[in-house]
């Protein structure tokens, strides 16, 4: 968790639990405020799944502990094989997440050693403390995956175009270049994880207009070509420089990865709507990606000790550009069909004002 919203609506949400424990006059508050911070979830329907998951989860283990206490005391082995009943049956009903919070239950309701009401004051801590979390979550700052992910993304992109840009060069440090690196693949992930969360919300917490299932198909293939991007720097890493090199090739490959990037930076202006209509076309005329590759191979790899090396930097470059490319005829359906809508309703309107 970075420093943000979520972390602020955690300390609300604990803040919360616990004066609504301190209000009902309930003892150990403490489980409630843990139980917040269990319960905060990175998206609203993340929250939802894991109220609902919690609510079953936890009276499972509330019942098998009030049982547990009842039979074998608060004894230490009596709590440890509770505790381990709990996590089997969590994972048979594939709640590996919720495991944490329901062991929290069940130690402090077996801590009654059978005692139906002290048992049940445990219980109704940590359901304040879940539902805080939960109004918490959804109320203050609620999240938005789609508005952090595209506000993102460009950042992301102009990292790895830095990057990609001095590769052959080298003209970076290597040790700011691994750092540089490092911070990229995190950022990625990020927006893997990000995405993950658009596509939770967009189709199974409601049922997503047809628009909106378009962007998420743009939006993974531009997640795709962050990917692919890497995936160069990789290749150019682990194969480039052991595979034999010289002014001319490094000149070539240079030089077409620098065509790559500037074509990703146009695509993502056209995502924007900032181009001029066949902009980016006239553009990927200009890349011809599949004479790159023909290139390679009948001027570049010359010596056969090198070949297989220079063919898989090669191939993640081509690979790199055939993404872009189809990233680009994604984005001209996107817009078309966006236009199409927008006109229909301009005459939906129009006819129906009259």
């Amino acid at each position: 968790m970075t420093f943000g919203a979520r972390m602020l609506k955690t300390g609300i949400a604990v803040t919360l639990a616990l004066y609504i424990s301190e209000w009902l006059d309930l003892p150990s508050p403490v489980i409630a405020g843990v139980a917040a911070i269990f319960a905060m979830q990175p998206s609203i329907y993340r929250s939802w799944r894991y109220f609902i998951d919690q609510i079953q989860t936890n009276t499972l283990g509330a019942v098998l502990a009030l049982l547990g206490g009842m039979v074998f005391s608060n004894e230490p082995i009596a709590v440890g094989l509770v505790c381990i009943i709990v996590i089997m049956v969590c994972l048979s009903l594939k709640m590996e997440e919720n495991i944490g919070l329901t062991l929290v239950t069940v130690l402090g309701v077996m801590e009654a050693s059978g005692q139906w009401q002290f048992a049940l004051t445990r219980f109704s801590l940590s359901l304040i403390g879940i539902v805080s979390a939960f109004l918490i979550n959804i109320l203050l700052f609620p999240p938005k995956p789609k508005v952090q992910f595209v506000g993102q993304i460009q950042s992301v992109f102009t990292h790895l175009s830095l990057l990609l840009r001095t590769a052959i060069s080298d003209e970076m440090k290597e040790n700011v270049f691994r750092e540089e690196r490092r911070m990229l693949e995190d950022s990625i992930s990020s927006l893997s994880d990000k995405y993950k969360l658009m596509e939770e919300e967009q189709r199974k917490l409601r049922r997503p207009k047809l628009s909106q299932s378009r962007h998420l198909v743009v939006y993974k293939q531009m997640l795709n070509t962050l990917h692919k991007g890497l995936e160069v720097l990789d290749a150019v890493e682990e194969h480039y420089f052991q595979g034999g090199r010289s002014e001319a090739k490094d000149h070539y490959f240079d030089q077409h990865i620098e065509k790559l990037s500037k074509f990703h930076e146009i695509i993502f202006l056209k995502f924007d709507q900032k181009l001029k209509p066949m902009s980016s076309e006239s553009q990927w005329q200009e890349l011809d990606n599949e004479q790159f590759m023909k290139d390679v191979i009948e001027r570049y790899i010359e010596h056969k000790e090198y070949a297989l090396r220079q063919s898989i930097v090669a191939a993640a470059i081509y690979d790199y550009g055939y993404q872009l490319e189809r990233l680009n005829r994604l984005l001209d359906h996107y817009h078309k069909l966006e236009e199409e809508r927008q006109e229909s309703k301009s005459w939906l309107s129009r006819f129906r004002g009259n």
